[in-house]
């Protein structure tokens, strides 16, 4: 990635500047992140892909549709909640630590298929989800603008950033 478009990204805020690393990251796998690509990245790259599949499942459908769309094991059953933590990000890693609990309760129903209709049910059917979808959508700001800083500051574990 060059310097210049770096620049424009971080002036732009904190989540124009994680896109921009993450579409490099992406662009040089070749997409989206599969096991397949998955040993081409370092443990960090690997965070930061879990953070914003994290990020954006929550942020548009909280934990159930996480889950629904078959993310409970990559999130849940990888180190991504102890990597975040290792980044300083205490309160998010004991988030998705309690979200664990939830998923191996009751992850295997909430993958199963479903309509629309069926999904939407789910919300109600599991309030438990709630209080976590809650705290993770009041604390998103600051956690990405954690998230933002920890990559500023460890810029070449991500990207490598040409003149």
């Amino acid at each position: 990635m060059s310097d210049t478009t770096l620049r424009q990204a971080a002036q732009q805020g904190m989540d124009t500047f994680l896109a921009a690393i993450i579409d490099a990251i992406k662009n040089d796998i070749g997409g989206d992140l599969s096991a397949q690509n998955m040993q081409l990245l370092n443990s960090e790259q690997i965070t930061l892909l879990g953070w914003q599949l994290l990020h954006d499942e929550v942020m548009d459908g909280g934990f159930i549709q996480l889950i629904q769309n078959h993310l409970g094991p990559f999130i849940f059953h990888n180190p991504l909640a102890k990597a975040l933590r290792l980044w300083g990000m205490k309160d998010l890693s004991k988030l998705i630590y309690q979200a664990r609990e939830l998923y191996d309760l009751v992850g295997q129903e909430l993958e199963r298929e479903r309509s629309d209709e069926e999904f939407m049910a789910l919300f109600e059917q599991y309030p438990e989800f709630d209080d976590l979808d809650d705290s993770f959508v009041e604390n998103e700001e600051l956690w990405t603008a954690q998230i933002a800083t920890y990559v500023d500051e460890h810029l070449d574990h991500f990207i490598t950033v040409s003149g």
